[in-house]
């Protein structure tokens, strides 16, 4: 007995395309998910060669800072070294200029002052001064005395300007062994800037 297929022939053409969309569906799945695969791989792969670019390039940055470090902590030596250098030459520089301040400040001595102390205060002392200074105490029979000393330290060319910061009478008290009356005597303190001629700077 022959047998008859009694499904209309549109519901099988129905079924056919419903299963080709189903199996393309799956197809364009397939594909999308090795795409992301593929996507994520490269984005892996590349992740992977930056991070070794970034270390090496920190890697290199570490060692140009350590040597910058040592060029700096160099340059700093330097600077040192030429500091101390150029004191040095200022100070054999200044030698034979200190002699003939000294030799100068006996030669202004006037008769009836004496000096008691001396001291060279360099340029920049206590963080006011410009120029080198000669601090003196001493003590004068006048006060005519001092302003003699002064006059002679204003008219040499090894000073310039002197100032006077302190004169006073000391006590009635004699020293022993000395016949002068220390209440004849003036006590005095005074400052004078040390010049340097120009046909020593010549020289």
């Amino acid at each position: 007995m022959a047998k008859i297929n009694l499904r209309p022939w549109r519901e099988e053409r129905t079924a056919a395309r419903q299963k080709a969309f189903v199996s393309s569906l799956i197809a364009s799945a397939l594909c999308a998910a090795a795409l992301v695969l593929m996507m994520s791989y490269y984005y892996d792969v590349q992740m992977d060669r930056q991070n070794l670019r970034n270390g090496f390039l920190q890697n290199n940055i570490s060692k140009l800072d350590k040597k910058i470090k040592e060029i700096k902590d160099l340059k700093h030596q330097r600077e040192r070294l030429l500091e101390r250098l150029n004191a040095i030459q200022q100070l054999q520089g200044n030698r034979p200029i200190t002699v003939r301040n000294f030799d100068e400040l006996v030669r202004v001595l006037p008769d009836g002052v004496y000096y008691n102390s001396l001291q060279r205060k360099e340029a920049g002392f206590g963080g006011a001064q410009s120029q080198d200074a000669m601090k003196i105490q001493g003590l004068a029979l006048q006060n005519k005395d001092v302003s003699e000393l002064m006059r002679r330290l204003d008219s040499s060319i090894w000073f310039g300007e002197a100032n006077l910061s302190k004169v006073a009478t000391l006590g009635q008290a004699r020293s022993k062994g000395s016949a002068v009356d220390s209440s004849d005597l003036r006590e005095f303190d005074l400052s004078v800037i040390l010049a340097k001629p120009e046909d020593e700077d010549a020289k």
